[in-house]
């Protein structure tokens, strides 16, 4: 299978935080990338912006550096030609020094985007000088990282900055998870193939699990990590798009309002949480590695480093299947996924144990591709005897090599910023109703002296999160190496 590569119109893109980890680490290598497949026009421009003094040429090996570091197998002689369409403008986000220079930069006659790889706190400043200088006009757009607030009064507070110098069009909150190819292919598999949809609701669907599992600890971002916790960091934005995305009715067309319209009745149908379907962790300490108290320095905190949900939508299509989300730091394996589980045939027709449930896996990290779980007659003689099988479809052996080497998902949002296409980003009711649903469990932990169940590294959480399952006479999914 050849993947197709469709070019994109001349821009020119302004990277904020340009010496940053985030820019160097994934959006420069993503947009070289970019550039490898041809998807990039030869007049396009990158321009980083930062505090820093510095030259083209020191900005270009900086760059360099990283691509080397981060962007497998890089052609040090396409390499040159990419670096060529970077410039460094030296750029006060508070103040006014290099607001002139970068005003001199830009091109009228193409695509003008600015990313904010910045945090929350400059969003404000750097929208209000964007358009007090005349450098974004009506047509430019702006891409915002998470973290979109802390709460409902922040995101609205934040979304209300934003507006008066943006048009909703022209705002990208961006969230990386949905630029995943299986999450895409989420709704292709949904809404492509008449195989599925029929049975997408209640009436077959026993549950569905949600998973999104670290190995990592929280390393060197203890001081925001302690003020967020899981359900900030993680709940709150991808997972909620992961719930929202395998919940939501099916959109009138493949448009962006459309699609982000049945995300947000979803969200808005969510049903409160009670106190015994939350289960939250720390985890502990193990020879002379630290645990999470150690990690954060602050041996009194309440964080959670784990967190597993039960969670129920109030509509017809949901009503009576529970969603399961977990997520944690330092679990037994990095991955994933997000697990259909289908209610068993009504009947079992064979002397032995009823065949097990139908299960459709959706991996979407380390490797992304599908699992249907199917049962079929073990092969031999001597009777009838079931075994329960997965119908593999892995990008990699499916698609060739292109499946092998999908783009990342930073890569598809920044080309989709360009285009002009908001399908895969967050719109601001969209942010601030997810907050209106998590503020009062969050709000509920600050009342309550409770702290976090302890759990050992390299686990799959706390015992008390299997008893979450073990209760409906459901079992998670294991969290394997």
């Amino acid at each position: 299978m050849v993947v197709r590569t469709i070019p994109v119109d001349s821009f020119d893109l302004v990277i904020f935080g340009a010496t940053g980890d985030l820019a160097l680490r994934k959006i420069m290598p993503a947009l070289y990338r970019r550039f490898l497949a041809g998807q990039m026009p030869h007049d396009a421009r990158i321009i980083g912006a930062a505090r820093s003094e510095m030259t083209d040429t020191q900005f270009r090996d900086t760059v360099r550096a990283a691509i080397r570091e981060h962007a497998a197998g890089a052609d040090p002689g396409q390499l040159d030609g990419f670096l060529d369409q970077i410039q460094y403008v030296a750029i006060d986000a508070q103040g006014v020094g290099g607001w002139d220079h970068l005003s001199a930069l830009m091109r009228d006659d193409v695509v003008r985007a600015f990313y904010f790889s910045v945090a929350p706190s400059l969003f404000g400043d750097l929208a209000r000088r964007l358009s007090e200088h005349g450098i974004a006009d009506g047509d430019s757009r702006i891409v915002v990282e998470k973290p979109f607030g802390r709460d409902l009064d922040s995101a609205r507070a934040l979304n209300a900055t934003l507006a008066r110098h943006f048009g909703e069009g022209q705002i990208y909150r961006i969230d990386h998870y949905l630029g995943k190819e299986t999450v895409q292919n989420l709704m292709a598999v949904r809404f492509a193939n008449i195989l599925f949809e029929p049975l997408w609701n209640a009436q077959y669907i026993d549950h569905v699990q949600i998973t999104v599992a670290e190995t990592v600890g929280v390393g060197g971002r203890g001081g925001y990590y302690d003020h967020a916790g899981a359900m900030r960091d993680m709940v709150q934005n991808h997972m909620m798009q992961l719930l929202c995305l395998t919940a939501m009715e099916p959109p009138y067309h493949f448009d962006p309002d459309a699609v982000r319209d049945e995300k947000l009745k979803v969200i808005r149908a969510l049903e409160p949480v009670s106190d015994a379907d939350i289960v939250r962790g720390q985890y502990q300490g193990e020879g002379d590695a630290p645990g999470y108290l150690e990690d954060v320095d602050n041996p009194d905190s309440r964080t959670e480093s784990y967190l597993a949900l039960k969670v129920r939508i109030a509509n017809w299509r949901w009503q009576g299947t529970p969603f399961y989300l977990r997520t944690g730091k330092k679990l037994r394996a990095r991955t994933s996924e997000i697990v259909i589980t289908f209610k068993p045939p009504p009947h079992s027709i064979f002397d032995e144990a009823g065949p097990r449930a139908n299960q459709l896996v959706i991996k979407l990290q380390p490797d992304e591709g599908m699992d249907l779980f199917v049962m079929i007659k073990e092969p031999g003689p001597g009777g009838m005897r079931l075994v329960q099988v997965p119908l593999d479809m892995s990008f990699a052996e499916a698609l060739g090599p292109e499946g092998a080497d999908m783009p990342d998902a930073y890569e598809r949002l920044i080309m989709d910023v360009i285009r002009g296409n908001q399908t895969l980003f967050m719109r601001g009711d969209e942010v601030e109703a997810a907050w209106a649903w998590v503020d009062p469990i969050i709000s509920a932990w600050d009342d309550s002296k409770h702290r976090p169940e302890p759990y050992d590294a390299g686990s799959s959480g706390p015992d008390e999160a299997l008893r979450l399952m073990h209760r409906d006479n459901r079992r998670w999914r294991e969290i394997r190496p």
